[in-house]
């Protein structure tokens, strides 16, 4: 039984990889990453947010595991998006 998510959780989850790439490289080239927690949290989102498409890529791929992948899948991008907040969050409160 497969739920259908896992094409939206791949689309959005390699979308907000790469927008955590984006805010880890930005930190790191104007040298506010010492000032700031944001690109060890955005790291750890870019991990979470890696995760959820290599679960949903084999939801995809693997009938008889697509409901436990998709699961995880949704989980991980959940963490990954809390884990993101969390970031840009700290960006701005200067943590």
């Amino acid at each position: 039984m497969n739920y259908g998510k896992n094409q939206h959780i791949l689309n959005a989850s390699s979308n907000l990889l790469g927008i955590c790439f984006v805010i880890i490289t930005a930190l790191r080239v104007t040298a506010l990453n010492h000032q700031t927690y944001a690109d060890e949290i955005s790291l750890v989102a870019a991990i979470s947010l890696l995760g959820a498409c290599v679960f949903s890529y084999v939801s995809m791929r693997v009938e008889r595991h697509a409901v436990t992948c998709e699961w995880w899948a949704d989980h991980t991008f959940l963490i990954g998006v809390f884990l993101l907040f969390a970031a840009v969050t700290a960006f701005y409160a200067g943590f």
